[in-house]
């Protein structure tokens, strides 16, 4: 039981790890003892973030592209030209977008569903071998980072984005049967208001979005690392094709 939420020898790849959610997950394996690397668009950013979670422990950056195939399977060669094997696989690279219905553009459209749907698949698609070769030793984890916007209807009208999370959290489920004979365990996690370039109201206007949480607050970085701990240790193991709510209760008060 002392160690049911280690990471100690486990290593990690968090996709949009630069910043935000992807940030805090990482920040959180690291504290618990994993080899993370985070991967992001804009190869400053990655750096910068590697160079900074590294007085935690050993972070490194891979700024890769992931939202097209030829980009996913760029990144699983490097990791494999780097480790023997990869445990944590953690799909956060996201994108959001809002537009009138009668002007919603195709290429809004396809920009937010192919880094928030597509992405995820092909990327678990080309680790697979690595994540097949650590479950030799213990179940590998994949873990999807949703939204609550894909489980209930917010008042803004994200089309893309409400329809690639709600897609990403049955995906969770399909990916789940099928890995599960290989001991690769998949799960997710739906944020709720988490302070982030993506969410800028929860980041800018915090105390105001948090009168809308029944929790009173917005999500913080222990907040989303311990769903994620949780998810990728040994505590999470027989967690398989479900994803978890972390919103301080903002979706039942949506219901």
């Amino acid at each position: 039981m002392q160690d049911l939420f280690s990471l100690n020898g486990r290593v990690a790849l968090v996709t949009g790890g630069s910043r935000g959610i992807g940030r805090m997950i990482a920040t959180g394996f690291l504290h618990q003892g994993a080899k993370v690397y985070i991967t992001a668009r804009k190869a400053d950013a990655c750096d910068a973030t590697a160079a900074e979670l590294s007085s935690i422990g050993p972070c490194f950056p891979l700024p890769i592209d992931v939202s097209t195939v030829e980009g996913a399977r760029r990144l699983a060669a490097a990791v494999g030209e780097r480790e023997p094997a990869l445990d944590i696989l953690v799909n956060n690279a996201g994108a959001a977008g809002g537009e009138d219905f009668d002007t919603f553009p195709e290429s809004g459209w396809d920009k937010v569903v192919d880094l928030n749907l597509k992405a995820p698949f092909f990327l678990t698609q080309a680790l697979h071998p690595h994540l097949k070769r650590a479950a030799k030793v213990r179940p590998a984890k994949v873990i999807n980072i949703a939204s609550i916007d894909g489980i209930s209807v917010n008042p803004w009208e994200t089309y893309s984005y409400t329809a690639s999370k709600a897609g990403l959290i049955h995906l969770t489920k399909r990916l789940a049967l099928r890995l599960a004979r290989d001991n690769i365990v998949v799960s997710g996690i739906a944020p709720g208001p988490f302070p982030s370039d993506m969410n800028k109201q929860a980041r800018d206007h915090g105390d105001e979005v948090a009168h809308r949480v029944p929790a009173g607050r917005v999500g913080g970085t222990e907040d989303m690392a311990g769903a994620a701990i949780y998810l990728a240790s040994r505590a999470g193991d027989y967690v398989v094709g479900e994803t978890i709510v972390v919103d301080g209760g903002v979706t039942i008060a949506r219901g």
